[in-house]
């Protein structure tokens, strides 16, 4: 299993840099929350790790691939899986071709969907061939993430995974991320806004603030005090 390691890392939107001088390492199996206010950078940061900004400096690796160099589906074939704000899945295809989707970016070539998804999600084998547009907000982020699983990944990036989701399946959401992290040895990198489910789910945190670190520690670090100063509004 591979290490992602950032250093120095600068993410430009246009001439400006949005992200200044960020460092940090993932270890394989590791769970880092990604947490700051509105605005702060998370997303970008998130966006620059598979190359979806305008540009970056500084060294970002995992493993032994420099990163920087390579596009978003090289990045992805190399086992870092995204799962964006809003989701985006394709509305006008079915749960069945969604999830699909995800198995072109498998290095083994496979187009198996894992059993263990539907285990984890049982209303998308319930609802396998519904349109994915037909889905309610939650379930549609279910197969967002069953879809980044068929690629089977060694790094899961989510952002904000259950904004605007439906309270009784935001657990459900919550729990599955665990679960990937704690059983499968999946490598999970969150933002998240939900401050006692990153405490109770990473290893360590990073705060930004005007898209740098301010503050970074283990989850035991993660103080009321800290939440108080660095991310109530």
């Amino acid at each position: 299993m591979e290490t992602m390691c950032a250093r120095e890392l600068y993410s430009f939107y246009g001439k400006s840099p949005v992200i200044q001088g960020i460092s940090f390492d993932l270890e394989p199996g590791e769970f880092l929350a990604v947490l700051g206010r509105n605005g702060v950078g998370k997303t970008t940061l998130l966006k620059s790790l598979m190359g979806l900004t305008d540009g970056c400096s500084g060294e970002l690796l995992f493993g032994d691939h420099g990163l920087l160099g390579l596009t978003t589906p090289q990045r992805a074939q190399l086992g870092i899986a995204y799962i964006p704000q809003g989701r985006e899945i394709i509305p006008g295809f079915t749960v069945r071709e969604n999830i699909l989707m995800g198995t072109f970016a498998r290095a083994d070539g496979s187009r198996e969907i894992p059993e263990y998804l539907f285990e984890m999600f049982p209303i998308l084998d319930e609802f396998i061939d519904r349109k994915g547009g037909d889905l309610s907000g939650g379930q549609q982020q279910q197969l967002a993430i069953a879809r980044a699983l068929a690629m089977d990944p060694k790094i899961l990036i989510l952002d904000e995974p259950t904004e605007g989701i439906q309270p009784n399946i935001v657990k459900q959401i919550e729990e599955a991320i665990i679960r990937l992290n704690r059983e499968r040895g999946l490598g999970i990198i969150l933002v998240e806004q939900n401050v006692p489910f990153a405490r109770r789910a990473c290893d360590r945190f990073l705060v930004l603030d005007k898209g740098q670190v301010v503050l970074s520690g283990q989850s035991r670090d993660l103080t009321d005090a800290v939440v108080e100063k660095h991310l109530t509004f």
